[in-house]
């Protein structure tokens, strides 16, 4: 990873937080993205004090004027985009019934919307450079989650966005991924209710929660030069949840 720029959105706390400072300590120079201004400083000053390079950027991936401006942040001080790590996500469940509008709206602006205004923003730049590699953090819901029709469908659209990124800028040597995680141990997951975390622990075949280093490290193999013939692809970390059976 030494002297790759790497682009990481909503990177100031979970799994975007274990991704960029994983490529740092690798020899990244690291953009950290988030909207909260405060957290992604925070990680960006964490990463300078350990020795790596990183900036702070406060931005929302909704809004094209910020990842336009994240990504010239990114070219004018590094002089290059060498990877982009969409993460940035957000939950807002219920059952359809009882699901508001603006409920929907707002996870597939953040969830879909964002992933792809920020691959917009990035690829222009990969592509005249001839080189590139893009992870998208989709999760293992895309396959079907009751009470999340709302986050279920921008993943799925997430894994078509990847499919489809793919297909159209494999010629310029970029590959696109899609990672699909299960049950990660994030503040997200943590806000639930602990018999909500039981019963989802018990919904997989796995005994442990993940944690967002097992997310981490596929992402660092998946933008390595090691990963160059892999693209296209979904893989799930999820202690094989979505393999949709119950152990015995």
């Amino acid at each position: 990873m030494k002297d790759r720029v790497a682009i990481v959105t909503g990177s100031g706390s979970g799994i975007g937080r274990e991704i960029v400072s994983m490529l740092a300590e690798r020899g990244a120079r690291s953009v950290v993205f988030d909207i909260d201004g405060d957290a992604a400083a925070s990680v960006a000053d964490k990463i300078r004090r350990l020795g790596g390079e990183a900036m702070a950027v406060c931005g929302d991936v909704t809004a094209w004027s910020d990842v336009q401006l994240m990504a010239l942040k990114a070219v004018e001080k590094y002089g290059r985009i060498d990877i982009l790590v969409n993460n940035a996500g957000v939950l807002r469940d219920n059952l359809i019934l009882n699901m508001p509008e603006e409920d929907f709206d707002y996870v597939i602006n953040v969830n879909l919307k964002g992933c792809w205004l920020a691959s917009k923003a990035v690829l222009r730049h990969m592509k005249d450079q001839q080189y590139g590699r893009v992870v998208n953090i989709s999760c293992r819901a895309w396959l079907g989650s009751a009470g999340q029709s709302n986050y279920a469908a921008s993943k799925g659209g997430v894994v078509s966005l990847t499919r489809s990124l793919a297909l159209e800028f494999s010629r310029y040597n970029i590959t696109v991924n899609c990672i699909a995680p299960g049950l990660i141990d994030t503040s997200m997951i943590r806000s639930l209710r602990q018999d909500v975390q039981e019963d989802l622990i018990r919904s997989q075949i796995s005994p442990i929660i993940g944690q967002p280093y097992d997310v981490a490290y596929l992402a660092l193999y998946l933008v390595s030069d090691e990963a160059r013939y892999i693209t296209g692809q979904v893989i799930h970390v999820d202690g094989g949840k979505s393999l949709g059976a119950r152990n015995i």
